[in-house]
């Protein structure tokens, strides 16, 4: 079920009111409806792929009740690799099974020999990177002594499947998400408010923003040997704001749905594109996904503390994987590549950290230093992001080459005015929110302003609703 369809229009409100007004006094009938709701709203995709998040929300459940009652170090890492296994498994089996023999095969080409892969036709679950980082976070925690494990099971199942945040994040802490269901929820009106503008903000992003430069960027992408070096750029800026919208404004719906049901969810993005270097990005570019690799994989590596070959193993290493993460393609690892390459000289040189607070703090405007590594930024994220939308390695470097080549001062197509428009809206609110959780946080503005804001957002993605562009988001890929 997508947030911005007609059927979610309708699934909310009525979960929401059963929630509220009928089981408001029983926190565990309201876990019950939170678990069969997320149920429905993931089967609404594919019934057939429940049966894969059960199991794996029973398999880490169980091993978590084990790890509480066990204290020999040897039995507890055989249950921390078993879920290890299992979630990973089923991650490798569904998303790499046909990445790893088509890569085989090639491998045996390029030394002459002729290899046939053998391919299989597999559906990717929706989702299943997401749940999966989750179900592990909840072990390995447990593991650490960091987390006590649950024997509530409902709690527990709802926690994984949780359906604002199921199929495409926030990738939530069990240390953090976990609890909310044991704690007696409430409902306020500044509670309602709030998860509502977020909400609002989120469908503005994905369906002004995402889905109008998605049209153009496919275009673009799929002719780009017929148009210059100005317009390929302009491609690249516009998937840049195509995946920011997408994903971003998925995270916001996310979020904003789960405060109408009394759960707080991690900001997920902090308003990316106003960072003065690629480390400030990480910080605020998918902050759940960056920080669960940085806790469960990058520290545990041995992170920064180490001499300068531990630093770069362990920079690419986090890279890579982040990349592979995204997808069973070769330009998702490239993408990878490159951002660690980005990042590694500010690590190396001490600066990784030297832009921890808000940019232009207590300021209306940017100073030119400021302005100029913004753009700096932002350039170089694009060119990134153009072997992310690549198909393959050899379109991204053609696609690269031309950009370069045929580039000149002729005026790029597909400048679309009423883009621009919205473009300009969407970064201008984020810039004066940039210190908020989102970017209509409203609350200390008069009235007046507050509502014309909301009535313009509203009556221009009512206008835009009525194009039908039947785009999912993107992450329901990862």
């Amino acid at each position: 079920m997508l947030f911005n369809s007609i059927e979610f229009a309708l699934f909310l409100p009525i979960v929401f009111a059963i929630y509220w007004l009928l089981l408001n006094r029983n926190l565990r009938l309201q876990n019950s409806l939170l678990l069969a709701a997320s149920y429905f709203f993931y089967g609404w995709w594919d019934w057939r792929f429940l049966s894969l998040i059960i199991f794996s929300s029973f398999v880490d459940f169980f091993i978590g009740v084990q790890l509480g009652k066990e204290s020999e170090e040897a039995k507890r890492k055989r249950l921390l690799y078993l879920s290890i296994l299992v979630n990973l498994g089923f991650l490798g089996f569904f998303k790499y099974f046909n990445f790893f023999a088509q890569s085989f095969a090639d491998a045996f080409t390029l030394l002459g020999m002729s290899f046939e892969a053998s391919r299989l036709s597999i559906i990717l679950p929706v989702g299943i990177s997401f749940y999966t980082f989750q179900t592990l976070s909840y072990s390995i925690d447990v593991y650490r002594r960091k987390l006590t494990p649950t024997t509530d099971i409902i709690a527990f199942f709802a926690f994984v499947s949780f359906f604002p945040q199921l199929v495409a994040g926030p990738i939530e802490r069990a240390t953090n998400l976990l609890p909310q269901f044991f704690k007696k929820r409430s409902l306020t009106a500044p509670q309602v408010v709030d998860g509502m503008r977020q909400i609002l903000i989120g469908l503005f992003k994905k369906i002004v923003i995402a889905d109008t430069c998605a049209m153009q960027v496919n275009t673009i992408f799929d002719n780009y040997g017929d148009y210059s070096g100005g317009t390929l750029l302009l491609g690249g800026i516009y998937f840049a704001f195509q995946i920011y919208g997408d994903f971003s404004g998925y995270s916001d719906i996310a979020i904003g749905t789960a405060r109408l049901f009394g759960f707080k969810l991690m900001q997920n993005f902090a308003f990316p594109y106003f960072s003065r270097d690629i480390a400030e990005f990480w910080r605020r570019w998918h902050i759940s996904l960056s920080t669960w690799f940085r806790d469960y994989l990058y520290i545990p590596l041995g992170g920064s503390r180490g001499g300068t070959a531990m630093k770069v193993r362990n920079t690419f290493a986090i890279f890579l994987v982040s990349g592979f993460w995204h997808g069973a393609n070769w330009t998702f690892i490239a993408w990878g590549f490159i951002n660690a390459c980005y990042f590694l000289p500010l690590l190396l040189a001490k600066k990784n950290r030297s832009n921890l607070d808000v940019v232009a703090e207590n300021k209306w405007l940017p100073n030119i230093k400021e302005l100029f590594q913004i753009g700096l930024t932002f350039l170089i994220t694009v060119i990134a992001w153009i072997f992310f939308r690549a198909t393959s390695i050899s379109h991204a470097l053609d696609y690269l080459w031309l950009m370069v080549t045929k580039f000149d001062l002729s005026l790029p197509q597909f400048i679309k005015l009423g883009l621009f428009i919205n473009l300009a809206i969407l970064l201008i609110l984020e810039w004066l929110q940039r210190r908020e959780q989102h970017g209509l946080a409203l609350h200390q503005w008069k009235r007046p302003i507050r509502w014309t804001v909301y009535y313009l957002l509203i009556v221009t993605l009512i206008r835009d609703m009525t194009v039908p562009s039947n785009l999912d988001f993107i992450y329901f890929q990862f």
